[in-house]
């Protein structure tokens, strides 16, 4: 959060608090590998919430049946600076919950902002369990195949999932598949992640909802193929607004909202076994999707100081993830089965036997490891597992 110097035309809004809050009230492992237990927020800024955050009530009160079960007073904070800095709201907050938990020796349930609303801290919250408890996952590009088989892999070990894409139907749809696997653990999130503005609201839309973000998958992607003598600048233009720009803007409101939430975390990149192994026919795909993982590498660079590891997951053809089928191929596999003459199982087939385990890449494969890396089996950052079935052609990794 940068230093805002001009105060009268700056609001700050909790979802600039959240992240600090919610970094503040982790409660530290003293492992390694996870360092921090986290919790969920649960934001509350209806008209009630800003009444309830303006009063000197000292207990929770109905808030539309939110805060009911919740014990020990309310932590009132009068007001906050819209040119503090995240440190700076750190340190005004930290003071403030360590004065909290000396006077009643526990932390407070109950937050009240004035002017902004209620926060409800849940330690306990969902209905799954796992490695991934309370964190909160965010995905790009979510509503297709390799998007289903990650926020379903996140899922099923306990994780919150912001699945993100275009608004509409699609979305909305997929939204509610998921939903039906874990329905308080699931929002969905409208984002364009070419344009800056819509990343930064998507983003906001999780914290809103859960408090901040622990895990950014980036999956959004576009394909085309074209030899480079035909290619059309625009249609190169057009990947590279997602698959590079869109890349950058998404890392770097993961980084902002991870550093100020100071408690590590994990950015994933969803690469392609085309990075070290490119393929006549897809110049436009091959040159942006390394670009995209190229500021991959640099971002585990600066953030592991941060104590955020980054790394990339690198497929090759994956048709389906339960089932939704892959939005890349459904752009490109027309030409690609006119120029091999083969029809859409047979395009299967090819990309099989490609391969020495003969294997059939699957999103749940790919969701296998982005677990892998998000669950903290090794400590590793910089690196990418390729999830190919084998590809000589494209080693060394």
């Amino acid at each position: 959060m940068p230093k805002n110097d001009d105060k009268s035309g700056a609001k700050m809004t909790l979802t600039d608090v959240l992240p600090v809050l919610r970094g503040l009230l982790a409660e530290p492992t003293g492992t390694q590998d996870v360092p921090y237990e986290p919790v969920i927020l649960k934001s509350l800024i209806g008209p009630e919430a800003i009444d309830f955050a303006a009063g000197p009530l000292e207990t929770p009160g109905p808030l539309g049946g939110l805060a009911e079960g919740c014990r020990g007073p309310v932590l009132h904070v009068d007001s906050m600076d819209a040119a503090d800095t995240a440190q700076e709201i750190r340190q005004q907050l930290g003071g403030l919950l360590d004065e909290y938990q000396k006077a009643n020796d526990a932390g407070p349930e109950v937050i009240a902002i004035k002017g902004m609303g209620a926060i409800i801290v849940d330690k306990a919250a969902g209905d799954g369990d796992g490695p991934l408890k309370n964190r909160v996952a965010l995905v790009t590009g979510a509503a297709g195949a390799i998007g289903y088989g990650i926020c379903k892999a996140l899922l099923d070990n306990g994780c919150y999932v912001a699945a993100s894409d275009l608004p509409g139907k699609k979305l909305d749809s997929f939204t509610e598949d998921l939903r039906e696997l874990c329905p308080e653990r699931v929002c969905g999130c409208s984002l364009d992640v070419t344009d800056e503005g819509s990343v930064k609201a998507g983003f906001g839309e999780a914290i809103r909802k859960w408090g901040g973000v622990d895990i950014v998958v980036i999956n959004a992607g576009l394909g085309h193929v074209c030899t480079l003598d035909k290619m059309q600048l625009a249609d190169f233009q057009r990947l590279e607004r997602v698959n590079v720009d869109g890349t950058l803007l998404t890392i770097a409101e993961a980084s902002r909202q991870l550093i100020a939430q100071a408690t590590g975390g994990d950015i994933i990149i969803i690469s392609t076994k085309n990075v070290p192994s490119p393929s006549a026919g897809f110049g436009a795909y091959s040159a942006t999707k390394a670009a995209c993982h190229q500021l991959g590498r640099i971002a585990s660079i600066e953030m592991a100081p941060h104590g955020v590891r980054v790394n990339m997951v690198a497929p090759d053809a994956v048709f389906t993830g339960g089932k939704y089928k892959s939005g890349f191929w459904e752009e490109v596999g027309a030409n690609r089965m006119k120029a091999r003459g083969l029809d859409e199982e047979g395009l299967q087939q090819y990309y099989r036997s490609r391969n020495l385990l003969k294997a059939a890449i699957t999103g749940r494969h790919v969701g296998n490891a982005v677990l892998f890396f998000v669950t903290h089996q090794t400590p590793t950052t910089g690196a990418t597992i390729p999830v190919d079935g084998g590809l000589p052609d494209a080693t060394p990794r």
